[in-house]
């Protein structure tokens, strides 16, 4: 401060008083990014573990059908095996004389229940896969929503930051396209689950 009580600042200083709020002027386009910036990166945590949990459920549920395939698979080979067994004693009631049969008969109605008990199991085992395989694709599908909003969300991140750096209004206005874009992906994806 000066004898007379008058105070200069250097130029310096003065673009940083500029920007000092303090004295009743309103938010700087810097301090509308930065809490753009802070809230679109909140969400983008939400929407991350959303997606992520929505894909570990995807996972899940594909597991779930390999799984009962293989084990309609493994029923759909034990049929089999039976039905060689079967065809092998209608073979030998084929080539045994009349009074020999009896014994082969007996197999032959065994097998063909045992084909019957397994057929049923194996069915089921196909339904219950098919079931998985078609839950997997249903939330996959919004899973798919959630991965492209959360692009649109780091792309406005993205802008919001450039926005920062050159003071560009029109990018900010791209900025918040871009994240509500990703939002309404976001939202669309959790109306659909």
């Amino acid at each position: 401060m000066s004898e007379h009580g008058l105070h200069t600042h250097a130029p310096h200083e003065e673009a940083l008083h500029a920007g000092d709020h303090g004295h009743g002027a309103g938010h700087s386009l810097n301090q509308w990014v930065a809490i753009f910036t802070a809230l679109l990166a909140a969400l983008g945590a939400v929407v991350s573990y959303q997606g992520n949990h929505l894909m570990n459920e995807v996972l899940l549920y594909k597991n779930e059908a390999v799984l009962k395939k293989t084990r309609a698979t493994d029923q759909w080979n034990y049929y089999q095996a039976v039905s060689t067994k079967m065809h092998l004693m209608e073979l030998a009631v084929d080539l045994s004389p009349p009074d020999k049969v009896g014994p082969f008969r007996k197999k032959i109605s065994k097998y063909e229940q045992q084909k019957g008990d397994i057929k049923k199991a194996a069915d089921q085992l196909e339904a219950e896969s098919q079931a998985a395989d078609e839950e997997s694709a249903r939330l996959n599908r919004p899973h798919n929503d959630m991965e492209i909003g959360m692009i649109f969300l780091q792309i406005a991140i993205s802008l919001a930051s450039i926005t920062a750096l050159t003071g560009r209004k029109w990018l900010f206005g791209a900025a918040i396209l871009s994240a509500l874009a990703g939002l309404g992906l976001w939202i669309a994806a959790m109306a659909v689950m």
